[in-house]
């Protein structure tokens, strides 16, 4: 018991010390209680493991109670994103006594947080029916910002990036409960809060990457799931390769390497001299004829490649084409090369929901509340007329002609628009965001359209008060 009570007195002593140091290493509180004298051991929490511990606890914590009151499909979404946000933690605790681990075992390391948002993006894509959709689609297209652990240098902007494109869905929610049920409105804020807090902390904690500890063991997959202990929830995508770092295969080269770096740089301007002249007629910009000759080719990785899981390496399961009404709703999905497809038997309460229609074309006869187009590749939509909004998210090159009048069309993350206007929908307003080669073809007196671009560059400017943002045309 002398000898425990003075490696105790000699551990506190030490700690003293590596608290005086400012900024050298990450701080540690060791908590030491009567306990560790009767036991020999000592329980470590990194700082940046408390903190976001606090974020658990506070916007998780908030979001987790607001989605057992909504409950049904977004109580179980909740309860997948616990799981991520506790495996996450897992990984923190792992980074703070561990050293960096080799890409194959860092691979290893996320896998778990990798599943879990696999299983919550697989569950909004099996409930597409769901009331509260929107809800579970927030979720989904933000839950990859878990995967910040592998975004090194810029872990943050990540994150906001990810939110960014949660605010699509969240505007929604907000828009069909605003007047309705406050709880789905605290929800949304909370839910968003979430990203907000782990901005921070990432810049505080992790500014250019996952902080590792520089001493203790290499991290490892088993070292991070303890025997006996629940394997920690599923998680982000694969990490981005190291350049930073030596080869996997041994870390001896890597001193030896860095001195001749720095001998050759310490040459100066000499560093040149062993640099050969190239003659003119070998010079490619030259002499076009030596383009095409034949040279060799790169087999190196890519740069910032992942490894296959093989979730993505399996083949995608062709699903049925449908083309059926759904209660109030008609939906037409998976449907491959089919031109002439006609819903005529339509109800002003009715909407039509197309999703992954590719190579097709579909018209819409009578008028309707809503279309929405996701997920749709050279489909061409025809329709009279719609009393709410018509919707082309995550599409590419599909085309939209109104007949009759629409009041909104909104363009969400989709590559090649072209939206044919009557003459009675001249007042349409369209609201577009992250798309791009979108075209607005306006009819004349001649029965012509003339096509018109939708601005995609912008300039925004400070005029003293407050941010002014102005369309801007590339010359040329």
């Amino acid at each position: 018991m002398a000898a425990l009570a003075s490696l105790v007195q000699r551990l506190e002593v030490a700690v003293s010390r590596l608290e005086a140091v400012s900024g050298a290493e990450q701080t540690y509180r060791i908590n030491i209680g009567i306990s560790a004298r009767c036991h020999p051991f000592l329980a470590v929490v990194a700082a940046y493991v408390e903190a976001y511990d606090a974020i658990i606890t506070g916007s998780v914590g908030q979001y987790m109670t607001l989605s057992q009151q909504i409950g049904g499909d977004v109580q179980k979404h909740a309860d997948m994103m616990k799981q991520a946000f506790s495996c996450q933690r897992q990984l923190l605790v792992t980074a703070s006594g561990s050293q960096k681990p080799s890409d194959a075992s860092l691979t290893a390391l996320l896998t778990p947080v990798s599943k879990v948002i696999q299983q919550v993006q697989t569950f909004r894509e099996q409930n597409r029916s769901s009331p509260l959709f929107n809800h579970l689609s927030a979720i989904s297209e933000s839950v990859p910002a878990l995967g910040w652990v592998a975004m090194a240098p810029k872990p943050g902007p990540y994150v906001k990036e990810m939110q960014d494109a949660a605010q699509f869905y969240t505007n929604r929610v907000l828009k069909d409960y605003k007047e309705k049920d406050q709880k789905h409105v605290d929800w949304v804020k909370a839910y968003l809060s979430i990203w907000t807090e782990l901005q921070n902390y990432i810049k505080q904690h992790h500014t250019t990457g996952l902080a590792w500890s520089k001493s203790g063991p290499v991290a490892s997959a088993s070292a991070a799931h303890p025997a006996g202990g629940a394997p920690p929830p599923p998680g982000p995508p694969p990490p981005p390769m190291d350049f930073s770092g030596s080869s996997g295969g041994g870390g001896d080269q890597g001193p030896d390497t860095r001195n001749a770096l720095f001998a050759s740089l310490n040459k100066g301007a000499d560093i040149t001299k062993g640099l050969k002249h190239v003659p003119k007629d070998q010079m490619t910009h030259k002499n076009p004829n030596l383009r095409t000759q034949t040279g060799p080719v790169c087999t190196g990785p890519k740069p910032f490649s992942s490894p296959k899981t093989e979730a993505t390496a399996a083949p995608s399961r062709k699903l049925p084409p449908v083309l059926e009404l759904d209660g109030k709703k008609w939906k037409v999905e998976n449907q491959e090369g089919v031109q002439g497809m006609v819903i005529s038997d339509t109800e002003l309460k009715q909407v039509v929901y197309a999703f992954k229609c590719n190579n097709s074309t579909l018209q819409i006869k009578g008028k309707i509340n809503s279309i929405t187009l996701d997920n749709c590749k050279k489909l061409g939509l025809v329709f009279d007329d719609v009393v709410g909004i018509v919707e082309v998210i995550n599409c590419r090159d599909v085309k939209v002609q109104v007949l009759g009048k629409v009041p909104t069309i909104s363009i969400n993350k989709t590559d090649g628009c072209h939206v044919y206007l009557s003459k009675d929908s001249l007042e349409c307003e369209i609201v577009s965001a992250k798309s791009s080669e979108m075209n607005v073809l306006v009819p004349g007196n001649d029965g012509d359209y003339t096509e018109i671009p939708v601005p995609e560059q912008f300039k925004t400017v400070w005029d003293g008060k407050k941010l002014v943002t102005t369309c801007t045309e590339i010359a040329g």
